[in-house]
């Protein structure tokens, strides 16, 4: 019976050899052997497990070397012989199935392959094959042969003999064309028993002619006295029949989560132009605002300078996609079908391996931008440098894991990895356009004030506005003082002092009788309030990002398997295809009835009378 567990039992060699090009032969399969073999047997029975797959496929040679690609690294047969002791590393109980095994390779690496199959069998392995165009020398080495009919009715099934005598003689006595001495059984049986074509011969069913052989009733006989005889013996144990995973979920996550791991570690070429964008972008960004000093041009800079920081969301997108969907295909190809591990584990290491690359450049970018910009002299004014310093830090971690998993969410239910980015620019340019920066929302339409609070933007840029330049004095440059006269027998102090009180700012010379010079600010906290970033909000914009980030998560989660999870009963199917159905039926009317008017009006003779 095919319970739950039958196809972690079944050992799949597909004919493409899917392999983490960054993977070692060695790590490849122990990768299969923890996850796919009970978890009662030990870490170290396993690895045994391994070693002794490497010394019967013999690959001991190059047991450490990396995997590759086609061209760079293992070569046709290596690669087939890791994608064979991949599946011989879960130990499959009750079948390897291998899938035209020597398609695509030379002569000499096609029969290198099936005397390792042979060699497997010899061993006790049920090892069941199909096999595309086999020379006479590779047909011989099979014991047994399933020869289908199309349609998928049995022509012959039995044993092939040595130099495929068994199965020549049984065509030949039932009236087929004659095998020559130096003709290759495997295209000879084709021709013999093809339904078209020069040499077919028509009049012969051999489906009926199999159904009535003695042959048949031989291989009748022996299931019925397996039947009898097999049903008394204990059954095969499969240790936790009802799970479709041989590992607990935890062990899932830790094994792939490491796997994950070691291929970004061993793409250097990745972490080092995520450091380089990083690295490059916060230096010209901090310094073309060098020490912007806190003159109202200068908030403004400052300002623009935590805006410019964003820009960099695009480009790490780009970047991470890539390794995304690398593993995804593998996944979905290989190692879903054949029960290694749950989908659940797959995203949530996606989503744990970004998280310390992403903490390691924002800790980087902190540095390159932070400090060139000057914020941390404005912290000197409340004595709090350390404190803000970490705060800041803490803002700039969020927004990149934030950049992170909103690109993670953009590509988990799509195919194509630059409709992904495509996806997460204009979200991120949404997000960026309506953030409060650019425009407030003073004054704005209903639409934009929805499209500013729904931004996460909005509660980071405030967030850091407020870390950054709270709480510090603000001193005018020459040409943002506005001069005016005061009035007769008052100084400018006693003029300006209900103004103020008011509106905030101060007077360059408070006892000057004559023109009073005025600047509209006097402390940071006042060009805050004109963009609707509140000191007293700061943690609270905090959470409310860290919540974005959350989301982003489970929409991750939750878009993966709603759209790449295998599912019995598919709502978004079941729910389409009633939609398409019913679509279907209103077009056959509608041609229906279009048939039948044109008919009435062919008949009623409307068209020729127009005519004339």
């Amino acid at each position: 019976p095919r319970d739950l567990s039958f196809q972690r039992c079944t050992g799949y060699v597909q004919q493409q050899d899917l392999h983490l090009q960054t993977s070692t032969v060695r790590e490849a399969l122990l990768f299969s052997a923890v996850l796919r073999q009970p978890k009662s047997v030990s870490f170290e029975e396993k690895k045994q497990n391994v070693e002794e797959i490497i010394a019967t496929l013999e690959m001991e040679k190059y047991a450490d070397a990396i995997v590759g690609v086609p061209g760079e690294g293992l070569n046709v047969e290596q690669r087939k012989r890791l994608t064979i002791g991949v599946e011989l590393a879960a130990k499959p109980s009750l079948l390897l199935f291998l899938d035209e095994p020597t398609s695509g390779l030379d002569s000499q690496t096609a029969w290198s392959i099936l005397q390792l199959i042979k060699k497997l069998s010899n061993q006790g392995q049920a090892i069941l094959c199909t096999i595309h165009q086999p020379s006479a020398m590779l047909f011989s080495q099979f014991d047994n042969l399933l020869l289908l009919k199309p349609g998928g009715q049995t022509i012959y099934f039995g044993p092939v003999g040595q130099d495929a005598k068994t199965l020549i003689n049984y065509f030949e006595k039932n009236g087929s064309i004659k095998c020559g001495e130096e003709e290759n059984p495997a295209e000879w049986m084709l021709k013999a028993t093809a339904t078209s074509g020069e040499d077919s011969d028509r009049s012969k069913d051999w489906h009926k002619i199999w159904s009535d052989s003695e042959e048949r009733k031989k291989v009748v006989e022996e299931l019925e006295t397996m039947a009898k005889e097999l049903i008394q013996k204990p059954a095969m144990r499969v240790e936790n029949p009802e799970s479709s995973f041989a590992a607990p979920l935890v062990t899932q996550y830790m094994v792939v989560t490491k796997r994950v791991f070691q291929q970004y570690w061993r793409s250097p070429s990745y972490i080092w132009n995520k450091v380089t964008l990083v690295v490059f972008s916060c230096l010209f960004n901090g310094f073309t605002f060098f020490k912007a000093d806190n003159t109202i041009q200068g908030l403004q800079n400052q300002m623009f300078s935590v805006f410019l920081f964003t820009v960099m969301f695009a480009t790490l997108i780009e970047q991470m996609l890539p390794h995304f969907v690398s593993q995804r295909e593998l996944y979905e190809a290989r190692e879903r079908p054949s029960k290694t591990f749950s989908w659940f584990a797959f995203i949530t290491a996606q989503i744990t391996v970004e998280i310390p690359y992403m903490m390691f450049v924002g800790t980087l970018s902190f540095f390159c931008w932070y400090y060139p910009v000057g914020l941390y002299h404005n912290a000197t004014f409340t004595d709090t440098v350390h404190e803000r310093g970490a705060t800041m830090w803490a803002f700039i971690i969020i927004f990149f894991l934030f950049t992170s998993t909103l690109g993670q969410a953009s590509i988990a239910g799509i195919e194509i990895e630059q409709n992904a980015a495509n996806i997460a620019t204009v979200l991120f340019a949404l997000s960026l356009a309506f953030c409060g920066v650019l425009v407030t929302k003073e004054g704005l339409p209903g639409f934009w004030i929805f499209m500013y609070r729904v931004s996460p933007f909005t509660y980071w840029i405030a967030g850091v506005l407020t870390t950054g330049l709270g709480d510090s004095p603000v001193e005018c440059s020459d040409h943002e003082f506005v001069e005016f006269e005061t009035f007769p027998l008052l100084t400018c102090g006693e003029y300006m002092a209900p103004f103020i009180d008011v509106i905030g700012g101060y007077l360059k010379d408070a006892n000057s009788t004559d023109i009073c010079t005025y600047c509209k600010m006097s402390n940071t906290n006042a060009f805050l309030t004109s963009i609707s970033a509140f000191k007293d909000q700061k943690w609270r914009n905090f959470g409310i990002f860290w919540v974005y980030i959350v989301v982003n998560i489970a929409a991750t989660i939750l878009i993966y398997y709603l759209f790449r999870v295998p599912k019995k009963n598919d709502f978004f199917k079941i729910y389409f295809g009633k939609v398409y159905s019913l679509i279907g039926i209103l077009k056959r009317r509608r041609q229906k009835r279009h048939e039948k008017i044109r008919k009435i009006i062919d008949d009623s003779g409307i068209v020729e009378s127009c005519l004339l």
